[in-house]
């Protein structure tokens, strides 16, 4: 499906699992461990962004005036590649060199406009802020495109994302949206165990931020999150809830897959697991 289709259910869900499918074959092919679990949560956020939200030819083009992704939480470069691959901003060439010697394409992302890839990223925390300073820079020049930042709630322990919170909201950066992948755990372990975010909503909210919950994987949900109309003058934050693993039933909600391996049985049961 091409950026700013009508929204159409079913061809997003075939959107997923195509993305899926992709995910496990670069994770495969690259060998090592990889950051499967946090890249398969996210896939339905990114299908939506990239679908229905940003202008894949506004992207291609450089456009001033184009709406912008900043990925935060940069480890979720299996939910990211494949997309912008099957979307039309990767060739499969490019996309077939991830991991190798001297590609482009590595563990993090790097900032190439040509591949539609907004910033660089290492260190969690820092996303935010950056999409704050591109939101509040188009707000001075008046003009009406958004950004768009995606992060981990295990990210969100990171003080870096509470500063750029509370100046999103001073800026009045209506313009802005962040999403948390609330999937529930971090690297270490679940989050409840580390720094509980039971009550991101009501942080975020106090934060000066108008804050909608949904399921992470609900197209519906999430159609609905990026078309409703926010508070005044205020930054939107989408909470969604999703499951680290996704689709694949032994990753779900086993933090082992935060950074694992796939090896050749593995690779072909998460297929065949993936089904359809």
């Amino acid at each position: 499906m091409s950026s700013n289709q009508l929204f159409n259910v079913e061809l997003l869900e075939a959107d997923a699992l195509s993305i899926r499918r992709k995910i496990l074959e670069l994770a495969f092919n690259s060998g090592g461990g990889q950051h499967l679990g946090g890249g398969l949560s996210m896939v339905e956020i990114m299908c939506y962004l990239y679908s229905s939200v940003l202008n894949i030819e506004s992207i291609k083009s450089k456009s001033s005036n184009r709406n912008r992704f900043i990925l935060s939480k940069g480890h979720g470069v299996l939910g990211f590649y494949p997309v912008l691959h099957h979307y039309g901003l990767i060739s499969t060439e490019t996309l077939s060199t991830y991991k190798q010697e001297l590609s482009e394409l590595i563990s993090h992302p790097i900032r190439n406009l040509n591949f539609g890839i907004e910033s660089s990223n290492g260190s969690l925390g820092h996303g935010l802020s950056y999409g704050l300073g591109i939101a509040h820079g188009l707000n001075l020049r008046d003009f009406d495109s958004k950004v768009f930042v995606l992060i981990g709630d295990g990210e969100c322990n990171e003080g870096s994302v509470w500063e750029a919170a509370m100046s999103a909201s001073s800026l009045k950066a209506k313009n802005l949206t962040c999403i948390v992948d609330f999937n529930r755990f971090q690297s270490d372990g679940p989050t409840k165990e580390i720094i509980t975010q039971d009550n991101l909503a009501e942080r975020w909210s106090a934060f000066g931020w108008h804050v909608i919950e949904i399921d992470g994987h609900s197209f519906k949900d999430i159609h609905n999150s990026f078309n409703c109309k926010t508070d005044f003058n205020k930054p939107k934050l989408i909470l969604a809830r999703t499951i680290k693993g996704k689709g694949i039933d032994f990753m779900e909600n086993d933090n082992s897959w935060h950074h694992g391996r796939l090896t050749e049985s593995t690779y072909k049961d998460s297929l065949s697991r993936l089904g359809k």
